[in-house]
């Protein structure tokens, strides 16, 4: 991503290019989103389905903030080539496992864009960061609580399940803010 740096810009260069590829994780999250969605419509799971569209938006709403953030702050953006995902699941609960490993990488991420922002002194793109690390604490917490309902309705018609996973995010806990701590 050499030479992609405007002559006006705060962001130094490594900054900008782990921002550029978290456009493309969050791209890739939105699309590994929205064909968990589908399934679960082609399969009858339809509030999972909707919480999936759902997902599915808020992972684009995303990469659009950071793609918007970096222009804004006079950067370049790479827009990022998004794979195809896997479009066939064995279960319910397969797709919320595959959210969870989605969700902790995502965390990861956002992790080294925090690090990478405050080596540089980079206070703007630290508080971007931060952003999106209090983001990551429910989204982790939202398809760990689903496997749990999944396995703890094991037994339960197909449809429960569906009924209750498509009310998990209104039982997911507020964020957790470090200044309400104090």
């Amino acid at each position: 991503m050499k030479n992609l740096m405007r002559m006006r810009t705060s962001l130094v260069e490594e900054v900008q290019n782990i921002l550029n590829a978290q456009v493309e994780i969050e791209g890739n999250a939105s699309q590994k989103y929205l064909a968990m969605a589908t399934w679960c419509d082609r399969n009858g799971y339809k509030s999972s389905a909707k919480y999936f569209y759902s997902q599915s938006e808020e992972e684009r709403s995303h990469m659009m903030r950071i793609l918007r953030y970096v222009l804004d702050m006079g950067g370049t953006v790479v827009t990022p080539e998004v794979k195809m995902p896997k479009q066939d699941y064995t279960s319910i609960r397969e797709c919320f496992e595959v959210s969870l490993e989605s969700e902790i990488f995502v965390t990861k991420n956002i992790n080294k864009i925090v690090a990478a922002s405050r080596e540089a002194n980079d206070f703007a793109t630290e508080q971007l960061g931060l952003w999106f690390v209090k983001e990551q604490i429910e989204e982790e917490y939202i398809a760990r609580r689903a496997i749990e309902m999944i396995d703890l309705l094991d037994g339960e018609s197909m449809f429960v399940i569906d009924t209750e996973l498509g009310n998990i995010r209104a039982q997911a806990p507020a964020p957790f803010d470090a200044a309400e701590a104090e």
